[in-house]
């Protein structure tokens, strides 16, 4: 899934090719991806873009007095396209289309939303004000906000009865950070996922705060300038811990564990983080019984 780094690269990158233009045609293919009908995306054509910006997952492109909002979701992706072709796409079958946006000018550039698998969950609203979309209005504060400070986030995890893990992914706690860059977060904290909020020290929570400002600005940087299709490959080749099971550890070479759930995993070092000792994995427990 598209977090905080990915999703503010998408934005930079958008910003630059979309300022200013002029959207010629919208077409929805996957009617299950639209959440608002009013006004309906028809709306956006003959309207000019800008600004392009990111509420924690969210993509906001602004047309003038709309805003086409964009949540990727596990498996959604954004494709830029220099030429797209000129005959309507086909909804239906495998096509992983979702919606496409075609700019005027000669060349017929534009992007897809796309969206692999059956497991659908891309979102896309066209609103008045950001704030109308549901999932937007209930974000927590930024990491990247200015006056985002240790004594804010240290005031969020006062009183989380909660584990760390799950507070980080909360998207009403904090705005952008999601399964990936938690593990990132915590790993570089030297910090187990099943620690609880509420339990952290005042230097164990000082810690965190760096952690989750560095990795995230380290992400950032990593990926300013790439274009949007490379921007997947290059989350995947930064991450230490996550999705790495098995493979030592960059840091102490330990090998790097794994916890699964119903829909997702964590992965995490053992010696850096939770003392050497494994944690409990009910599901891998039950199957070896």
């Amino acid at each position: 899934m598209p977090e905080l780094p990915e999703v503010e690269a998408l934005t930079a990158f958008l910003s630059a090719r979309l300022t200013g233009r002029v959207i010629a045609e919208v077409r929805p293919v996957a009617i299950s991806a639209l959440k608002t009908y009013d006004p309906p995306v028809t709306a956006l054509a003959g309207r000019t873009v800008g600004p392009v910006v990111r509420h924690g997952k969210f993509l906001d492109i602004g047309v003038d007095g709309l805003h086409l909002v964009v949540h990727l979701a596990r498996a959604g992706w954004l494709r830029w396209r220099e030429h797209l072709p000129v005959e309507p796409p086909k909804p239906g079958g495998r096509n992983p289309l979702a919606l496409r946006v075609r700019l005027e000018g000669p060349d017929g550039d534009g992007f897809d939303l796309t969206e692999a698998g059956t497991k659908k969950g891309l979102a896309v609203y066209v609103v008045r004000d950001a704030g109308e979309v549901p999932g937007v209005a209930r974000l927590g504060p930024d990491p990247f906000d200015p006056d985002f400070g240790l004594e804010r986030f240290r005031a969020l995890l006062a009183g989380e009865r909660r584990r760390i893990k799950g507070v980080l992914r909360d998207q009403s706690v904090l705005a952008g950070v999601g399964n990936a860059y938690s593990d990132e977060v915590l790993h570089v904290a030297r910090m187990s996922p099943y620690k609880l909020a509420a339990d952290l020290s005042a230097e164990e929570t000082a810690r965190l705060f760096e952690a989750l400002g560095s990795t995230l600005r380290e992400a950032v940087e990593r990926s300013r300038g790439l274009a949007a299709g490379e921007l997947k490959a290059e989350k995947k080749l930064g991450m230490r811990v996550h999705g790495r099971t098995g493979q030592p550890c960059p840091v102490c070479g330990d090998t790097v564990r794994e916890v699964s759930f119903a829909d997702s995993s964590l992965q995490y070092c053992p010696t850096c983080q939770t003392g050497g000792k494994p944690l409990a994995d009910r599901r891998m427990s039950r199957l070896l019984k």
